[in-house]
């Protein structure tokens, strides 16, 4: 199968709305990929849609679906493959952030179960739906540079993103014999919208300016700066491209040398 062919096949990409998931997309979109987009909300999915459209992608679909459901998540991802066929792979990328504390209003079962749970939902209903091999197919997980240190305050998502690198180093061996290439990406921090949400709350958090509150960030990142989401989308788009043939179980770090 020439390169062409083989990326002009379908995946799935969860959570592509916004930032990092939107990047995705629209980066897979432009190489050749038919893209069935998901998220909770479709609001946000169909300016997506738009987006991929306005660079030729014709075959997209969209589709709303809580990952925390798994009965949901399975239907989703067959609606998915009833309207553009097998996949080829999916970039399980949706998830939720944020602090949480102990007491009554706790979030810490949200996150896991957002994260982790419904991430793994997300694989096996992928894993249903895969293209025949012999060639590779694809599960990329977004994990974070919080699964690999800790940060107070923040167990549930911390706990989350560290149990998804477990989960993809668990399945990589699972799936190794059929082919099926299953990697997690670790960004750190990154220009999104939820990554601005987080420098506001710290400025807020220590009385000082958006700005103070970034520059005290960037002061822990060797290299001084955010990625931009189109950076994490190229490295998914290597990940899942012929160059990426005989990575598997791999958790890669594009956080600008913040951990090492």
């Amino acid at each position: 199968m020439t390169e062409s062919r083989q990326r002009a096949q379908h995946f799935v990409v969860t959570g592509a709305g916004t930032g990092i998931g939107r990047a995705i997309a629209l980066r897979l979109g432009a190489e050749g990929a038919k893209l069935s987009l998901l998220a909770r909300s479709t609001d946000r999915l169909h300016e997506t849609a738009d987006a991929l459209r306005s660079l030729g992608v014709t075959d997209v679909h969209v589709g709303g679906v809580d990952i925390r459901d798994r009965d949901a998540v399975d239907q989703a991802f067959a609606a998915a493959v009833n309207t553009l066929g097998p996949l080829r792979g999916v970039v399980a990328n949706s998830g939720i952030g944020g602090a949480n504390m102990p007491g009554a209003d706790d979030r810490f079962d949200d996150l896991v179960q957002t994260n982790l749970v419904g991430t793994y939902s997300c694989l096996r209903a992928a894993q249903r739906h895969l293209l025949a091999g012999p060639q590779p197919r694809h599960m990329v997980v977004v994990s974070s540079i919080l699964g690999r240190i800790g940060v107070a305050g923040y167990t549930g998502y911390c706990a989350s993103k560290a149990g998804l690198l477990g989960l993809t180093r668990a399945l990589a061996q699972e799936f190794a014999s059929e082919g099926i290439q299953v990697n997690a990406v670790c960004p750190g921090w990154v220009n999104t919208a939820m990554a601005r949400q987080g420098i506001q709350a710290m400025a807020d958090g220590m009385g000082i300016s958006y700005d103070a509150a970034l520059a005290e960030a960037m002061s822990a990142v060797p290299t001084g700066r955010m990625s931009e989401p189109a950076h994490i989308a190229g490295l998914i788009a290597w990940l899942v491209s012929p160059d990426g043939c005989g990575v598997t179980g791999q958790s890669l770090d594009m956080n600008n040398g913040a951990w090492m």
